[in-house]
């Protein structure tokens, strides 16, 4: 083996230069590979994130629906008949979720969860003079949000700390406000469903980077939300639950809603078309890379088959001095792989400083405020792929010629010389 590696590093030297162009196609592949695939799913996050950061991975709460048991179903009388009921209406169903309190302490105890917060959503209209304008307030508990759902993150400006510090305080949707053209510091008038007016102070605004909520959206803490509608300090719309694991989610919710008899949702449910969206450019940013290395192994091919028909000669004295046709290909595969390895070796270093330099790049957006720079994934996964695919494709690239090669019979080559 020292004595074929020691052929095979005179044949490279031998050919330099198409060497050197090889392992250079070799280089760009995997350097375009890493930084394509840490840019596209550093994208595929800060997307997500716009909403699954936001969201959480099981909701409960209870919908206005219709009873599903009419008392004409119940009726022995019409029993074995077929009942028709036209115009049904939603039953007397209470939007907030009863015995909240005792149903959050038992998800706590799941050991699936990460933790749980309590929420109320209250549709509001926002005065502005004599016009209304809809919109919508987030009962929230300050810790619970900033913790599981990173609430201060998306505050551009003011602190979340003061809805719970400041007395009837709300921070609003930057869209909201500019709609309002309300200041931090100033008081905005909201009228409830049921007619009641609330004076609240801004402390604070809100960017999503979803223009569409941000001009809809506020949010208050969960005593203001229930002074406001009037309500007891028990009164809860929605419990938000955040998973160890995100793809129990539907299965967590299926039995939450059988055990607590409310509405459960699942976070891939109701994000379907975020989640599929980022495995489709995924799949792209993969084919691209892929077909990169693919074209860096037809690159290799190449070479090796013209420097086995230049080195006729010499694979005919190495193989009439006593070489096996299995040594000379394990000659040529040596040389494949030498390539591969030093190319894909140049190739991770120099994606990881392409990777760096995109992400000094300023990115900026009235839409993300918190975003400075492009968005790259350092995943050491990208890394190990791209350094497998490497050392595969120049493996195959130089099979197939190193086969040739060990095929060739001296004689005939001798003979024709």
């Amino acid at each position: 083996m020292k004595l074929i590696f020691k052929i095979a590093k005179s044949l490279l030297l031998a050919r330099l230069k198409q060497t050197t162009v090889a392992a250079i196609g070799v280089t760009f592949s995997i350097t375009m590979f890493i930084a394509l695939l840490g840019f596209m799913t550093g994208l595929n996050d800060l997307l997500d994130g716009l909403i699954l950061n936001r969201t959480a991975h099981v909701r409960l709460f209870k919908e206005i629906k219709p009873s599903e048991n009419q008392p004409i179903d119940i009726s022995k009388k019409y029993l074995a008949s077929y009942n028709f009921v036209s115009s049904v209406k939603s039953g007397s169903n209470r939007k907030e979720i009863f015995n909240s309190g005792p149903i959050i302490n038992a998800i706590k105890k799941d050991n699936r969860v990460l933790g749980v917060g309590p929420k109320i959503i209250a549709p509001v209209f926002f005065n502005d003079g004599a016009i209304e304008i809809n919109g919508s307030i987030n009962g929230i508990d300050v810790d619970v949000e900033s913790k599981l759902f990173f609430f201060d993150d998306y505050i551009t400006s003011g602190k979340s700390a003061s809805l719970k510090n400041v007395s009837n305080s709300i921070i609003l949707g930057k869209g909201l406000a500019d709609k309002l053209l309300a200041n931090i510091g100033d008081v905005v008038v909201v009228t409830t469903a049921q007619g009641e007016r609330f004076s609240l102070k801004v402390v604070g605004y809100f960017q999503s980077g979803i223009m569409e909520l941000d001009k809809v959206q506020s949010y208050a803490s969960i005593a203001t939300t229930q002074k406001l509608l009037g309500k007891s300090n028990n009164y809860i719309t929605d419990i938000q639950i955040k998973l160890k694991n995100i793809e129990r989610a539907p299965a967590v919710a299926k039995e939450y809603a059988n055990i607590f008899q409310v509405d459960a949702e699942d976070i891939q449910t109701a994000n379907a078309q975020f989640e599929t969206g980022s495995n489709v450019r995924n799949i792209i940013s993969y084919a691209v890379g892929i077909t990169l290395l693919v074209v860096a192994g037809f690159g290799i091919y190449n070479i090796l088959n013209m420097m086995i028909f230049e080195k006729m000669d010499s694979i005919a004295i190495l193989k009439a001095t006593g070489f096996s046709g299995k040594d000379v290909k394990q000659i040529f595969t040596v040389i494949a792989l030498s390539i591969g390895i030093v190319g894909g070796l140049f190739g991770l270093l120099f994606g990881f400083f392409l990777s760096l330099g995109i992400d000094q790049i300023p990115f900026k957006t009235a839409s993300l405020p918190t975003v400075k720079t492009y968005p790259i994934n350092y995943s050491a996964v990208f890394y190990i792929i791209g350094g497998i695919f490497s050392l595969i494709t120049t493996y195959l690239a130089g099979y197939f010629p190193a086969k040739k090669a060990s095929k060739i019979d001296p004689v005939e080559i001798i003979r024709g010389k």
